[in-house]
């Protein structure tokens, strides 16, 4: 994967890549690439490819990057142990969006992509959407799901022609745009595939946030899966150039067990094991805890 990276320019707006400003330099190891590496909710391995900001519209993006089929292959062949912390996202997304819905008779299909487990499916059709469907690459991810939610998975990345054109209330993708290698594409074909007043929902890390800057390279979202990194401008600009209008976009607040946040704490040699079995021990590690660590919610209507 990484003996044939591709050269790229900004994946939201378009501009060269030689007009942005450096942001990271690469940090690989491949002797670290294992079955996690592209997994969900892994613990951090701070590696990333070369990393730039662009200067039209913000976007922090891989400057080189694998093909889209060596990065298909890499999250189909993606472990998958994060069965706990995708209820707890689940559940926040959940709350978070319903403030965002319409009438209950206006819900009719729901798409997520990069649905995991399709544990938030079961949050929609709770939120009253009449058919759900989430696209998932992982097969493992896809064979952890409950037994009565893997008939509305797909095994796959997410494509144009999954859905017919004009078909879907709503098309939500959380945490899940970093890793994609076109996010402008997916934002457009995610509006074709909306019917007139559908929503579409994002759920992205904000690499602007207080605590991503204060922790630079040692922040979680320093990662070999994440092709670009978003702030509320490329997140409204992304949504607005492809056709989006009532675009709205805050800060969302996640909440977790204590022993996850403590998995993601930069934290030196012996003492994150020792951290992680003492709140265990305490009996604190499944105690949840909400914080808001810089993560954001993109919802955007298309006209009609």
């Amino acid at each position: 994967m990484l003996d044939r990276l591709q050269n790229r320019d900004c994946p939201v707006c378009g501009a060269p890549e030689g007009r942005a400003r450096p942001f990271l330099s690469a940090s690989l190891d491949p002797a670290r690439i294992g079955a996690l590496s592209f997994a969900s909710r892994k613990a951090p391995e701070y590696m990333s490819f070369r990393l730039v900001r662009c200067q039209t519209c913000e976007t922090v993006f891989a400057a080189e990057a694998p093909e889209a089929e060596a990065l298909a292959a890499a999250y189909r062949e993606a472990g998958y142990d994060s069965a706990e912390e995708a209820r707890y996202a689940a559940c926040t997304y959940a709350r978070a969006l319903a403030r965002h819905l319409g009438p209950a008779q206006g819900r009719g299909a729901a798409l997520e992509i990069g649905a995991g487990t399709g544990i938030f499916l079961d949050e929609l059709l709770a939120l009253g959407f009449s058919e759900v469907v989430g696209i998932e690459p992982s097969h493992e991810a896809v064979a952890a799901a409950p037994a009565p939610l893997r008939p509305h998975l797909r095994v796959g990345v997410f494509e144009p022609g999954l859905c017919r054109p004009g078909s879907q209330s709503l098309v939500c993708c959380f945490q899940t745009l970093e890793h994609v290698p076109d996010p402008r594409g997916l934002t457009r074909e995610a509006y074709a595939l909306l019917r007139p007043g559908g929503l579409i929902a994002f759920v992205t890390h904000d690499y602007r946030a207080p605590v991503n800057r204060l922790l630079g390279r040692r922040s979680p979202i320093v990662d070999i899966e994440h092709m670009q990194l978003f702030c509320r401008a490329s997140l409204h600009r992304l949504l607005g150039e492809a056709g989006f209008e009532e675009i709205r976009i805050g800060t969302i607040r996640n909440r977790y067990p204590l022993r996850y946040w403590l998995r993601l704490l930069p934290l030196p040699g012996p003492l994150k094991p020792a951290a992680l079995a003492a709140a265990e021990a305490l009996g604190l590690g499944r105690r949840s805890v909400g914080l808001n660590v810089g993560n954001l919610l993109g919802v955007a209507r298309k006209p009609g």
